[in-house]
This record gives C-alpha cells, structure tokens and sequence, in this order.
C-alpha cells in the first residue's frame, strides 16, 4: 500500500514494545536507547505497549518525551490459561490496534521488540502491508520459559522442546503440583510452534547476538526461510560514563563486583567458591536480588569472605559501584543472550572474568577484552590472574571499551538498523509499484 510523501532519509516507525522506562528491565532499556537515537536522527517514532495487570484509567505514559500508548490486556491469574490470554487470545485484537495506529501514522516501518509484541506486530504489517523486523533478544521463540533451562540445578541446556524434555522442566517450575501440569504439555508446544510460525512471517529477524542467531537457525526448521540478521543492542556509551561518574566513590579501594539476578542460570552458586578459590582478600559486592539470596547469604557466612550483598540498587547507584571495580566476576551458566551488565562494564573500562555462555563471546574475546572460563575452577584462577596482575586489568579494560565504541555504541548499532528498515521498504514500496 503505498505511503504519502516523505522526506529522504527520514521514516515513520511504529515501535510496539513489551517493556519500557523509567521501570523496567535491559529489554525496555535497550528499546529506549534505539528511540531514543531514532529520533535524533530525524525519524518520527510512535510507541505503542501491551500492558497487563490492573486496569488504570490512563491509555497513555509518557518518558522522555515518548508518549506510550498502551494497549491494556487481561488475563486469569491460572497458569497455562493465563498465558493463554496473553498470546493466542491477545495476538488478534492488539493487531488491529496496531494496524489502526499504521493507518493513522502513515507508519512506514513496524518494529516489535519481545515475545508480547511480535505476533501482532507481524499481523498488523500483513494487514496494512507494511514491512516488519522483530528483535529477539531471549529465547522465547523457541522454549516455553524463555531460557532453555530445564533442570535449575545442571549446567546442560534443554537440547530441544520435545514432550519428554518438556516432563522434565514442567517439574521445577510446577514445583509439587507437577503431575497435575503435565496435561498442559500439547498446549505448550502448540504455542511455541504457533508464535514461531507467526513471527517466521516477518520480513527481518534481529538476533542480538550471534548465538541467538544460530539457535534460531538451528534448534527450529520454522525460520529456514525468514531472513535472520545480528544486531546488538545499542548501548549509550557516553550516558553510562557520565552516569556512573557522577557522585563519590563507593569506599573500598579494591573490590570485586556481581551485578544481576540471584538465581540459578546465573551461577550465583559458583560465584563464592570461585572467589574463595581466587585467594584475593578483597571484597566481594553482590548488587542483585532473587531465590538464592538466601542460599548465598548462608555460603557468605561458611566462607572466609567478606561478602556484601546490597540487594537491587538504582541504575545510577549501580553504574557507580561497577566503574570503581576492580574486576567484575560473571559465573552466569544460563544462556546469556547479550548480557547489559557485560556491555556496561566494558563500557566503563572494567576488566570481566566470565563463564563462556551465549553471546558472552560476542563482547568478551578471551586474552583481548575479558577473560573467558569453561568451569568453575577455571573461574576462580581467572578472578586471581586478573587480581594480582594491574597491567593486564588495565589492558583488557581498555580493549573492551574500544570494542564497546566501535560495535556497540548507539550510533553505531542503530545505522544498522536503519539501513535495514530502509532495504525492506524499498523492497516493499517495489513491489507496490508493479
């Protein structure tokens, strides 16, 4: 359908995202930052949300000048069926809300940025004939619970989501109801199949890293024919330095630093044995909250270590404990898709000691930027390679702040991604004209 007039080089683009600031996760984070460089460039940018959970009186929030219109869903609060309503019962309606807002916007580009948003999304540009990119930024598409994890307590991941691996992971998430999940199985492979068969429709995929990129391709036969690129996530690297800058230092001179989640696919369970096998006396700050804070705190109080765990701090709070440290340790087993606390550090010039996992090695090259380990053990001599050797943290801390400038930097990542929407649309504007 063709579109009014537009100035070269500028585009309307509808943004439909799952989350978005001031209170959110990396994912709304990293969605802020694309829009946020979007409209520096002269682009018109429309946000659109899916919003579930009480109903407000609002249709609309506004962040840094972004009005957000939200869609408000509801859905059961029963498991299975509650997910039922925020997929299959909600894909068609926020469609047509979206196909609405194309229509009205004269949108040239639809851009859907999670799991709540992309199957409308690729609806709503069937609809209205328009091209649609979707950013994968987890493993949604291709296991139920978004992180190939199906025993919390082994570091192998779910080779597949066959209805024998799907007995297996229902247990830990079902907790002593188990049995009475399993009946829910064909549903959960039903909606797997149903979102990647849908989203297998867009006219771009971006994979965040190269190893979301190859699980897509090779964990599903569903995407053979939708074209797949790796786009990281912008990273505002110049926000980030002035944030992390900006107040007084934390007060230990020396000290190492866990940022995230405590829970298992983050290997928080490796995390003291790996310093304590370090032999390093400084300490240990722990900035993240979760299940095994209370298993942590009790290995805290076994150990020899002087462990702080702050619980969850502002970002700014955050920033400045992560540019003062010495090195950041990252045991994560879980696949990391592109890990933001990875990107800050580097970022900032702090040196990581890292589990190899996902698409660590997409930020961290061992000996060049990081150091990257393959078990626990290697781990923990890699925390004391780093900490008894200054010349070799600085090294490494700055080679990961070159590489966050060249390959992640907002600009950078984002003339990517225009360049993209502007091939999709010449290539639909093409076929319009015939």
């Amino acid at each position: 359908m063709p579109q009014d007039s537009r100035q070269p080089g500028t585009l309307r683009i509808l943004i439909s995202t799952d989350a978005f600031p001031p209170v959110c996760g990396g994912s709304g984070w990293s969605t802020y930052e694309l829009v946020k460089t979007l409209r520096a460039n002269g682009h018109r940018v429309v946000l659109s949300r899916p919003v579930f959970g009480p109903r407000s009186r609002g249709t609309s929030t506004v962040y840094d000048g972004f009005q957000v219109r939200e869609y408000r869903g509801w859905a059961p609060p029963v498991p299975f069926v509650r997910n039922y309503f925020k997929n299959e019962r909600f894909y068609g309606p926020y469609a047509r809300v979206l196909a609405d807002i194309v229509g009205a916007e004269r949108i040239d580009v639809i851009h859907a940025q999670h799991s709540l948003s992309s199957p409308a999304a690729v609806i709503a540009g069937r609809l209205r004939r328009r091209p649609v990119v979707c950013t994968i930024r987890d493993y949604w598409p291709l296991c139920y619970w978004t992180d190939l994890i199906h025993d919390p307590r082994s570091v192998d991941l779910c080779p597949a989501c066959s209805s024998s691996m799907m007995t297996q992971c229902v247990r830990p998430h079902a907790g002593w109801g188990w049995p009475f999940a399993l009946p829910a199985i064909p549903y959960m492979r039903a909606n797997l199949r149903h979102k990647r068969r849908t989203i297998g429709g867009a006219d771009a995929l971006i994979a965040v890293s190269s190893a979301i990129a190859s699980d897509l391709r090779s964990r599903t036969s569903d995407f053979s024919e939708t074209r797949i690129e790796v786009i990281p996530n912008p990273v505002d690297v110049a926000g980030i330095r002035s944030q992390a800058h900006d107040g007084s230092p934390p007060s230990p001179e020396h000290y190492l630093l866990y940022v995230g989640k405590l829970a298992p696919n983050k290997g928080v369970s490796k995390l003291i044995p790996a310093v304590e096998r370090s032999g390093l006396e400084w300490p240990l700050i722990v900035i993240g909250d979760g299940p095994e804070r209370a298993t942590m705190t009790a290995s805290a109080a076994r150990s020899r270590l002087n462990v702080r765990l702050l619980g969850w701090l502002s970002r700014k709070e955050t920033l400045r404990w992560l540019c003062r440290a010495s090195l950041l340790v990252f045991p994560s087993h879980g696949p990391e898709s592109l890990s933001r606390v990875l990107l800050e550090a580097a970022a900032l010039g702090v040196p990581t000691a890292a589990m190899v996992t996902g698409g660590t090695r997409d930020i961290v090259s061992s000996g060049e930027t990081g150091l990257l380990s393959t078990s626990p053990e290697e781990l923990g001599d890699d925390v004391r390679r780093l900490g008894v050797n200054t010349e070799l943290r600085r090294r490494l801390g700055q080679a990961a702040r070159r590489r966050v400038e060249e390959r992640f930097a907002a600009p950078v990542v984002v003339r990517r991604i225009e360049a993209l929407y502007e091939e999709l649309l010449a290539r639909v504007e093409a076929g319009a004209a015939r």
